[in-house]
């Protein structure tokens, strides 16, 4: 379906220790006007499937005014991309269901609550992400849990699922850490991809058995080996990202993957991979990546 990804803005009522957004880019968000006008022009391009993201989309005063012309301008999957912190409130959350929104992602970040709130960097923000999470679940939406691997959270990722299976979520995507930006200084927050291996493989045989969607960005298929199938693409499919500074395709953004190596020319992923991405590799280089022959 293709999407059309709209960053709202910037700001956030977290500080998240990973994140990639800058003091100076918190300052930075899109016009209504350029807004309006996007969207009229994605329907008009055939996108029908929209997403309100930030920065933390849910703080922006016009959303639900924004969600209902988003409905009447005719898309029919409409998202939002949130830290759940206000949608801990059930007036909050039912007001942007009513207004049209079918589909909301929530970044749990970990489950552990004292790792939670040192990550976020904001004490109390915790208990509101698990009720906007047992919320959410209890309404007629799809919900899904965005889990951050990092190399003080991928070891827990097994018992994160087991966490989110308890609270009724049926789906997660896993984002591995990036460097870029305002994480650029922090080399430290990023393990290597071989490490996470042995959690992730254990995390989705327990999806698997458990009937749980889990989707892995940016771990290529071949390190992947058995649980390929896991792997995802979001610029895979259409998706046109209209943010502060520019309009541009997922599939050339900062965290796709874009850059290949020299096992990449004999893999025989080589026509369904989008690649490695180049902050990965000038940490850590191409040792890893063997080519799949068959």
């Amino acid at each position: 379906m293709p999407l059309l990804d709209v960053i709202l803005g910037y700001d956030c009522n977290l500080f998240c220790n990973y994140c990639t957004i800058t003091p100076q880019m918190r300052l930075r968000s899109l016009p209504t006007e350029r807004l309006v006008e996007a969207m009229v022009r994605g329907r008009k391009l055939g996108y029908d499937s929209i997403a309100f993201t930030g920065g933390e989309p849910t703080q922006r005063a016009d959303l639900i005014s924004l969600v209902k012309f988003a409905r009447a301008q005719g898309y029919a999957d409409v998202k939002v991309q949130s830290n759940g912190l206000l949608l801990a409130h059930a007036a909050n959350a039912d007001r942007l269901i009513l207004a049209g929104v079918n589909r909301f992602h929530i970044s749990i970040h970990t489950h552990d609550a004292a790792a939670y709130d040192a990550l976020v960097q904001r004490e109390g923000s915790y208990p509101l992400m698990v009720q906007a999470i047992d919320l959410l679940a209890a309404r007629p939406v799809t919900l899904v849990a965005d889990v951050i691997l990092k190399e003080d959270t991928y070891r827990r990722l097994p018992d994160a699922l087991r966490w989110l299976h308890a609270h009724r979520v049926t789906r997660a995507d896993l984002w591995f850490v990036s460097l870029t930006d305002g994480n650029a200084a922090n080399p430290e927050s990023m393990p290597r991809m071989s490490d996470v291996l042995p959690q992730l493989h254990e995390a989705l045989a327990f999806a698997r058995e458990h009937g749980m969607t889990v989707r892995s960005l940016h771990l290529p298929r071949c390190l992947l080996g058995a649980d390929a199938a896991a792997a995802w693409d979001p610029g895979s499919e259409p998706v046109m990202v209209v943010s502060p500074e520019a309009t541009f395709e997922l599939k050339d953004s900062k965290l796709a993957g874009r850059r290949y190596v020299e096992a990449c020319g004999r893999c025989a992923l080589r026509g369904v991979c989008p690649g490695i991405r180049p902050d990965y590799l000038d940490r850590y280089g191409a040792a890893e990546f063997v080519p799949v022959t068959s």
